[in-house]
């Protein structure tokens, strides 16, 4: 794991990070063993990125025993599980073999890329899926939830075609109108995603699409271009309860990923209720109990419906440090059945993100006490470091969080700081 280096003369930490390959086996598992009892749940994470790593420490604060998977070894949330497995989640079999071995009372998906009819198998069988295997299915492409969204439920969305070939691209880009954003319909982070203005772009944007999709299957959306007033995510808490919703959290993008969110995202009583009322729409009729990331565009007094996700959101790390409980504490709370009372703003916050600017194995960090030092009395700033085991251009490897006077003086506190925390690479 990242590391912090003390001086023995000093008795400091160094500044400097450094990247420590950490990984444990299952027979050192076995060897210290542990009894069921010991823990009030057994949870399998299909995904160990940086929202999984806030959901295991969430979950272990609470007892649980977690499981983590993913397709590489040293992901971050394996860093903090009891135990883990290494597997393409897109392999069926590999899939049930680590359910069958771990037997886990909740399997909890925190990536799109899984095999989705081996986890409804499972399901059917008798293993329990969060929120559903239906949500992620539905979920897992972009069409799936789409036309479910569309369709299915009447939901506010933007003009829409998919295509299979760039000639189909094009055409569809015809029929939307341009300019035009083209999508994957599998793919994470804004991976592939491009604005097309001209019919030239569409086609390029096709060949960007398909080069940055995940699966085997080159099918993308062409949507209509929204000229929208903002984007917010409606983190919608499914609870045996009935439907919570958290304050609105706002988010800015850029090539298809978020950079900054806020909380709470300023709307008018007419845009909160549209949002709110589409959200507890689909987010019933998927099924299950967890959050739900639901992401619209705001225009005047409409929610537009874009995209959902069946499990804590990346813009919704943010509640970190605006809200009680957080998202991550909020998910586990509603997978295991436990009461949520209230859920409480604490104050204006925002997120900003830290990026790599290339690819490498060999990094550290700096800049960590500058950053926390951007906090003020009453306005806190606090890092979340992910602990990848590498770098790629524009990959998020941590994140600033704050809270200010205002959700602007937020966002302001928390990209100064996620600037002054530099990557330093070794070669």
């Amino acid at each position: 794991m990242n590391q912090i280096r003390h001086s023995s003369e000093s008795g400091n930490p160094d500044l400097f990070f450094r990247w420590v390959p950490c990984v444990r086996g299952d027979d050192e598992q076995r060897a210290r063993g542990y009894r069921r009892m010991m823990f009030t749940a057994t949870l399998m994470l299909l995904g160990s990125g940086e929202l999984g790593r806030e959901f295991t420490i969430a979950a272990k604060r609470l007892g649980c025993r977690i499981v983590a998977c993913d397709r590489y070894a040293n992901a971050p949330a394996m860093q903090m599980a009891d135990t883990f497995e290494v597997f393409p989640m897109l392999d069926g079999k590999a899939l049930r073999a680590a359910v069958e071995k771990h037997k886990p009372d909740v399997i909890i998906p925190e990536i799109e890329a899984i095999d989705t009819a081996t986890l409804a198998e499972l399901e059917n069988e008798g293993w329990r899926v969060a929120p559903s295997a239906k949500a992620v299915r539905l979920t897992m492409n972009r069409d799936g939830i789409r036309d479910f969204a569309a369709s299915e439920l009447g939901l506010v969305t933007s003009k829409y075609r998919f295509a299979e070939s760039r000639d189909e691209a094009i055409a569809a880009a015809r029929e939307v109108g341009l300019p035009c954003v083209i999508k994957p319909v599998m793919s994470s982070s804004g991976k592939g995603q491009t604005t097309a203005k001209t019919e030239e772009e569409v086609g390029a944007a096709w060949d960007y699409a398909v080069e940055k999709m995940r699966g085997d299957r080159p099918r993308v959306i062409v949507e209509e271009f929204i000229q929208f007033d903002s984007e917010i995510t409606m983190l919608t808490v499914a609870t045996k309860d009935g439907i919570l919703f958290c304050p609105p959290v706002g988010h800015r993008q850029d090539l298809g990923d978020y950079r900054e969110s806020w909380q709470p995202a300023a709307l008018s009583e007419g845009a909160l209720f549209s949002a709110r009322n589409q959200a507890r729409k689909v987010v019933t009729a998927l099924g299950g109990h967890g959050i739900f990331g639901v992401e619209f565009f705001i225009r005047g007094e409409q929610a537009i419906f874009s995209e959902l996700s069946p499990r804590p959101h990346d813009t919704g790390m943010v509640t970190l440090i605006s809200q009680f409980p957080n998202e991550f504490e909020l998910h586990l709370r509603a997978v295991l059945g436990l009461p949520i009372p209230s859920i409480e703003l604490i104050g204006p916050s925002a997120s900003a993100v830290i990026l790599a600017d290339r690819e490498s194995d060999d990094f550290g960090f700096e800049g960590v006490a500058e950053a926390l030092a951007r906090g003020a009395p009453g306005y806190p700033v606090d890092l979340r470091i992910f602990a990848k085991p590498n770098t790629l251009a524009n990959r998020r490897m941590g994140v600033a969080l704050a809270r200010g006077e205002s959700a602007e003086d937020a966002v302001a506190r928390a990209k100064s700081a996620a600037g002054r925390v530099q990557i330093r690479y070794s070669k």
